[in-house]
């Protein structure tokens, strides 16, 4: 079931902040009228594609930070394995140098709650035996959480698809934009471009002009 346009569900858990320190206790909840979230799921620590789109996120995090909005990634590793990797040069698989927080979820809740699970669990009556159909790691998924705490964007790629991180800058840019001025942004908007107004004169102005 889609997320978007209901309160990203809430978690409590341990992560690794700063690259270096692990907490207990992390929460969405410290950004709650203060900053926008993007929140982006991988499949597993020291693995192929998801240090590509976490150093990606790294490179990219100055612009994120510029529109007062945090990047935190999470998978199902647990904080210990986070910070080994994060430890781990670039030039041997690793993600050292990465600064923003990775939330561990040993659990699989947040996963499951996100909807993002490779797979899910299931009970046998008869043997009183609990199994796991699919694949028990996080899909590729990325959500754009406003300061309300609302999931504005989602969207989920299947494990070998790598994600675009400027997508992500550009769906900051839009939604940053109608919270402004209310306007409703066209295909393929980007930031400087010209919006619309959500009306049918709205959108006649804006095909005259396009």
């Amino acid at each position: 079931m889609a997320l978007v346009g209901k309160k990203a569900p809430h978690f409590t858990a341990g992560a690794v902040i700063n690259g270096e320190e692990i907490v207990e206790n992390f929460s969405l909840d410290q950004y709650i009228g203060k900053k926008h979230v993007i929140l982006f799921f991988y499949p597993k620590d020291f693995t192929f594609v998801c240090p590509t789109e976490i150093h990606a996120f790294q490179e990219k995090l100055a612009g994120f930070e510029k529109r007062n909005t945090v990047v935190i990634g999470c998978s199902t590793d647990t904080e210990e394995t986070h910070l080994a990797w994060l430890n781990t040069s670039k030039d041997h698989g690793g993600i050292q140098g990465v600064t923003f927080p990775i939330i561990a979820d040993a659990a699989k809740v947040i996963s499951m709650n996100f909807g993002v699970l490779g797979g899910e669990y299931a009970y046998n009556n008869d043997t009183k035996t609990w199994s796991f159909n699919g694949v028990p790691i996080a899909f590729r998924g990325t959500f754009l959480i406003d300061k309300e705490g609302i999931v504005r964007h989602e969207s989920i790629n299947d494990f070998p698809l790598g994600r675009n991180i400027d997508e992500y800058l550009r769906l900051l840019d839009a939604q940053l934009h109608v919270e402004q001025y209310g306007e409703v942004c066209p295909a393929n908007w980007e930031e400087g471009e010209a919006a619309m107004k959500a009306t049918n004169e709205g959108v006649a102005e804006y095909f005259s002009k396009n």
